[in-house]
C-alpha cells in the first residue's frame, strides 16, 4: 500500500482506482476500497449517479461504447478494475479494445474474464495453463479482450491480472425462481461439473490482485467446492426448503430450456485454485457453496426473528 500510496497518490493523500462495470460485484468491491482509495466508478446511465455517490465513490458518466466519452479516464487513475462485460453479439470485445486505447503506462488493471475460455474439458480438473477452447461467441469475446488486455500491457508496461471467474452466487443470486417453477436438471449420467464463487469472497480477491498481482497473470477465482450443477440445485433448494428439481436426460432437458440455459449444461469442468491462495494469499470466506448457504439460512433466520 505504501508504494501504491508513494506513485499514484492524489492530494487527499490516496491513491486513486477506477472500476469499469460498477454492478453488484463492484459495489462490494467499492465498500472494500472506499477508505484506501479515492475511487471513481464509471456508469453510462446517469441515474445511477446518486447510488454510486451513497456508495462511496464518485461517479463518472462515459461509455466505453462511445471512445469520445473516455478520454478523461486517460491518466485519472493507475488502478483500473475492468468489470464491463463484452457486447451479447459479434467475435470481438469492442469494449476492452476502446479501454485499452486510453489506459496510462505502467498501469495496474484487474479484468473480470470468465471461465468459458476454456470451453468443455470433459469434467477433468484444470489449472490457469489449460488450453482455451471457447465454444460460443459469449466466451469467445472474452478471448479476445484477454488478448488486448495482454498486449497492452505488454506493450505499455502495464501489470495486468486476469481474473477467470465461474458462476458468481449470492444471497440475492440464487436459483430460487428457476427451482420455484420446477425447471429441470440433468440426470447424474448427463450432469456437468460447474464451479462457483461467492460474490463477496470474488470482491476479496479482486483486492489482493491490486496488491499482489505479478507484471502478467492469470487466476481461477473459484471456491473449493466439486460440484454437479444438479447438485449445486439440490443444496440450493434443501437450505431453503423447495422441491428438488426433476431430473431429465439431456435428449429431453434440450426440449425445454433456452439455449443459454442449455449452453451452460454443455461444459464441464473443475477447476484449481491454488493460485489465488499462495500468490495472492486469498483465505477464503466461503470455502464451498454448502457453508455459504448455512450462513445465508441463518442470516435469513435472524432476519425474521431479530
Amino acid at each position: 500500500m505504501k508504494n501504491i500510496k508513494q506513485n499514484h497518490g492524489d492530494k487527499l493523500g490516496k491513491p486513486r482506482l477506477l472500476i469499469l462495470g460498477c454492478g453488484d460485484v463492484g459495489l462490494r468491491l467499492l465498500a472494500l476500497l472506499k477508505h484506501r482509495f479515492r475511487v471513481f466508478a464509471v456508469t453510462s446511465q446517469p441515474a445511477r449517479c446518486a447510488e454510486l455517490r451513497a456508495a462511496g465513490a464518485i461517479p463518472l458518466v462515459a461509455d466505453l461504447d462511445q471512445p469520445a466519452t473516455l478520454a478523461r479516464l486517460a491518466r485519472l487513475a493507475q488502478i483500473v478494475v475492468h468489470l464491463a462485460p463484452p457486447h451479447s453479439a459479434g467475435e470481438k470485445d469492442q469494449r476492452s479494445r476502446n479501454l485499452a486505447a486510453i489506459l496510462p503506462e505502467r498501469a495496474t488493471l484487474v479484468y473480470i474474464s470468465t471461465t468459458g475460455v476454456y470451453g468443455d474439458c470433459g469434467g477433468a480438473l484444470i489449472d490457469e495453463t489449460q488450453v482455451l477452447a471457447p465454444h460460443n461467441g459469449r466466451a469467445r469475446r472474452r478471448v479476445d479482450a484477454e488478448q488486448v488486455l495482454r498486449a497492452w500491457a505488454r506493450r505499455r508496461g502495464g501489470r495486468l491480472a486476469i481474473l477467470r471467474v465461474p458462476g458468481i452466487y449470492a444471497a440475492e443470486r440464487l436459483p430460487l425462481a428457476r427451482l420455484r417453477q420446477g425447471t429441470p436438471a440433468l440426470i447424474g449420467a448427463d450432469d456437468v461439473y460447474t464451479n462457483h464463487i461467492h460474490a463477496d469472497d470474488l470482491a476479496r480477491i479482486i483486492v489482493a490482485a491490486i496488491f499482489k498481482v505479478s507484471p502478467l497473470r492469470i487466476y481461477h477465482a473459484s471456491d473449493d467446492s466439486q460440484l454437479k450443477m444438479a447438485e449445486y440445485f439440490d443444496l440450493v433448494a434443501q437450505a431453503f426448503g423447495l422441491p428438488l428439481p426433476p431430473r431429465l436426460p439431456r435428449s429431453e432437458l434440450e426440449q425445454v430450456v433456452s439455449p443459454m440455459l442449455l449452453s451452460f449444461m454443455s461444459e464441464s469442468r473443475r477447476l484449481q485454485n491454488q493460485r489465488i491462495k499462495l500468490e495472492l494469499g486469498v483465505r477464503l470466506r466461503y470455502p464451498d457453496v454448502a457453508t455459504a448457504l448455512l450462513t445465508m439460512v441463518a442470516d435469513e433466520w435472524d432476519e425474521d426473528h431479530g
